[in-house]
């Protein structure tokens, strides 16, 4: 028998099948073993994707599966199918979609065992008439036991002694045996079901029965989508089934893993890449093993290897982060489509913005569509009031706060209640600039501003996370007079702090949230202080439920409005409405201060009265008018190289043989061009892009002759990207 096998060498120019031969003594392999084979002068890793009979390898050059390394194959049938799906798809290499699919701490770690004692009560009687009477820590071991029953040798150890527990083992009144544990700790169910309202029913059964295309669920913040998820997810596990459900952010991972466990205990499992190598490598195997049924996570999570799912859940679908901005990239809807199709299971995209191309779909019946357009406890949504802040300029006020925020701000504090501040900006300024020759410093290693951050008094890229020192004069013409950039976090929660210095205030960005407990740890603190105010990123918009959180302060709506990309009203729009939906989620009202420099903006004006159909309507009728997604197909290769001259050569290349497209598709070809990423360099990486605009009846022509000449660019030192609609074209 022969092995279709794909060696685990991450290079363009051997991203192929290799054909190996099975030796009779590994008869029992098949699809999805790793194993390992000669290549070349070494011996590597390599993953079994196909068997078959024949090979067209030459006898002389065929060569035999050295080992194996697992007693068991790591990839599901279903997995390798989703490989190929990628690699034809989205122009990955097979071995990107094998590391997608098995984390490196699966296979570099392993379980964890803890010894346990329990209590041999035979010889027990005779041994205690033996003891030193002023020893007084075996009887407390001894009582320890008796209470417990079985207790971990490292806890006795801490408290009485090693040589005390020892002594009780040697003696055979203690008997020790190891057991497996996991390292993530997921608490036991705590929560009975709520009752559903008569919409939450309706979802629930119409989610169900969408087992023939996806489905949008379409409700407005606090409508209670997270109980319709919980419901769809008992049913298919009441059928023997499993579910997949995806948060887009890491950070709000812990808060949906504490709501799931209450409700499912233990049969839920977590993945996503801020845990450690053992969480990770536990956890994996849990799913595998099918010892746990629910899996949620971030982006990645997408590949769990579950088997028999159910359902998959997208929770905020809307959200930029399914979207794979680094490699190897992917848009996350794409892998669940599949898995879904693959299984015959819903695909619920769940959002109360829900992307326009999404939307559209349900439109022209490619999705179905179901909807919650009421808050669940039937309260109104927070009112929003616009600030004009060119008319808060002409009264003289400079600063961001605006007179109406600080008013609204202090009657919060005065009620003993809370308040988010929303500001989408992190650092304290986005740059510092020389007032006398206007000179702005960079990072050395990437073609962007530095950040300037205050709390450690140093200057940050925010690429490559690179620190320098902050300036005290300009280096090019010794000026003294520097000049802050535009205000971040920082600067925000240092204002506030001079308007009510006896207020806690406390801020929530990439920045603050160190490690995995800090993002719960601060969102506990809040939580639990009154009056107090949150000052965060996009960190901030969803997610969080805290019953007295009356006021959210939009600091400058304008930044995302005033974005490159065509979707910055539409990202506009998602951001107000999701970060509106904060405020008065319980008995009190909520209330919402907007800032912005243009307020008749219609994207402000419909997200006021909270009018997603209307918003749809006129941006559906721009992207028509203007040939934008989803009425055409963006198409973003991106260049990368240490060497700038390779990778510029290799962008003309590519440019040369695409050219021939605009000719031959006429008015189905909108736009062609090659340049210089706007941000040109990161990590010492010089970045060329091409960017390509056409209709969607020739997307598969299009993209394929794109394949093509990309194959005839391959090169070791040049790394290329294809993007499908991106987010940003930086």
């Amino acid at each position: 028998m022969i092995a279709e096998i794909i060696v685990d060498v991450q290079n363009s120019q051997v991203d192929k099948v290799f054909d190996y031969n099975i030796p009779s003594s590994f008869d029992f392999l098949k699809i999805g073993y790793r194993v390992v084979v000669p290549f070349g002068n070494r011996k590597i890793e390599g993953y079994i994707i196909g068997i078959k009979n024949s090979t067209d390898c030459p006898p002389d050059k065929l060569k035999s599966i050295i080992s194996v390394c697992d007693e068991y194959p790591l990839i599901l049938p279903e997995i390798v199918e989703l490989i190929k799906f990628m690699k034809d798809k989205l122009y990955l290499r097979l071995i990107d979609g094998i590391r997608l699919a098995i984390p490196s701490q699966v296979k570099k770690s392993d379980y964890k065992f803890v010894s346990f004692v329990t209590l041999n009560d035979e010889n027990l009687e005779d041994y205690l008439k033996t003891l030193n009477k002023r020893n007084q820590n075996i009887p407390k071991i001894i009582e320890c036991l008796r209470q417990n029953g079985k207790v971990e040798v490292g806890f006795l150890n801490s408290k009485y002694g090693n040589a005390n527990v020892k002594k009780l083992i040697n003696s055979g009144i203690l008997s020790i045996q190891k057991n497996k544990i996991n390292r993530l700790k997921i608490s036991d169910k705590s929560q009975n079901k709520v009752e559903l309202t008569s919409l939450q029913k309706t979802c629930v059964k119409d989610i169900l029965k969408s087992t023939d295309k996806p489905i949008v669920l379409y409700g407005v913040t606090g409508s209670g989508k997270t109980e319709v998820y919980m419901n769809v997810i008992d049913k298919v596990l009441s059928q023997g089934k499993t579910a997949l459900m995806l948060v887009p952010e890491i950070s709000l991972t812990p808060q949906m893993v504490r709501v799931f466990s209450d409700r499912f205990g233990t049969s839920i499992a977590v993945l996503h890449s801020a845990l450690s190598v053992g969480e990770k490598h536990d956890e994996w195997l849990r799913i595998y093993s099918n010892d746990a049924k629910i899996v949620i996570g971030a982006r990645s999570a997408i590949f769990a290897p579950l088997s028999n799912i159910g359902v998959i859940i997208i929770d905020e679908e809307h959200d930029s982060s399914y979207l794979s901005d680094s490699n190897p990239r992917y848009f996350t809807q794409d892998i669940a489509v599949f898995r879904a199709k693959y299984n015959k299971c819903p695909l619920v995209l769940g959002s109360a913005t829900p992307s326009i191309e999404t939307f559209y779909k349900t439109q022209t019946h490619e999705y179905n569509l179901t909807q919650m357009p009421v808050r669940v406890n039937q309260k109104p949504m927070p009112k929003i009031e616009i600030v004009d802040m060119c008319n808060e300029f002409r009264h003289g006020n400079n600063t961001i706060l605006s007179l109406r925020l600080l008013e609204k701000l202090d009657e919060t504090i005065k009620n003993n209640n809370q308040a988010i501040l929303f500001i989408n900006r992190r650092g304290f300024s986005s740059y510092l600039m020389c007032r006398e020759c206007s000179y702005i410093p960079k990072c050395t290693e990437c073609d962007a501003n530095l950040v300037y951050h205050k709390d450690e008094n140093v200057l940050k890229c925010h690429y490559c996370g690179k620190k320098f020192k902050v300036l005290t004069k300009c280096p090019q013409c010794g000026s003294n007079s520097i000049k802050l950039g535009a205000t971040g976090t920082q600067q925000i929660v240092e204002l506030i702090h001079e308007h009510f210095p006896k207020v806690s205030v406390f801020r929530l960005d990439n920045d603050s949230v160190k490690n995995k407990s800090s993002y719960s740890e601060i969102l506990s603190k809040f939580g639990s202080t009154k009056p107090s105010i949150l000052v965060g990123t996009q960190m901030v918009t969803k997610g969080h439920d805290f019953p007295k959180v009356t006021l959210v302060g939009i600091v400058d709506a304008d930044i995302s409005l005033f974005n490159y990309s065509y979707k910055a009203n539409e990202t506009t729009f998602q951001l107000v409405t999701q970060v509106s939906g904060r405020a008065g989620r319980c008995d009190q009202a909520g209330e919402v201060v907007l800032q912005t420099y243009v307020p008749k903006n219609p994207v402000y004006l419909t997200s006021a009265n909270y009018d997603y159909k209307k918003f749809y309507d006129k941006e559906i009728n721009l992207r028509e008018t203007t040939k934008f997604p989803p009425f055409a197909k963006i198409v973003r290769v991106l260049l990368t190289s240490e060497d700038d001259n390779l990778v510029k050569n290799a962008t003309h290349k590519l440019i040369l043989k695409l050219k021939d497209l605009r000719v031959n598709y006429g008015d189905k070809f909108f736009f062609l061009e090659a340049m210089k990423s706007p941000v040109n360099k990161i990590k010492n990486k010089h970045r060329y892009q091409v960017v390509l605009r056409f209709n969607n009846s020739i997307e598969s022509e299009v993209i394929q002759k794109i394949y093509d000449v990309l194959d005839n660019l391959k090169n070791n030192k040049l790394s290329v990207f294809v993007e499908l609609n991106p987010n940003s074209l930086s």
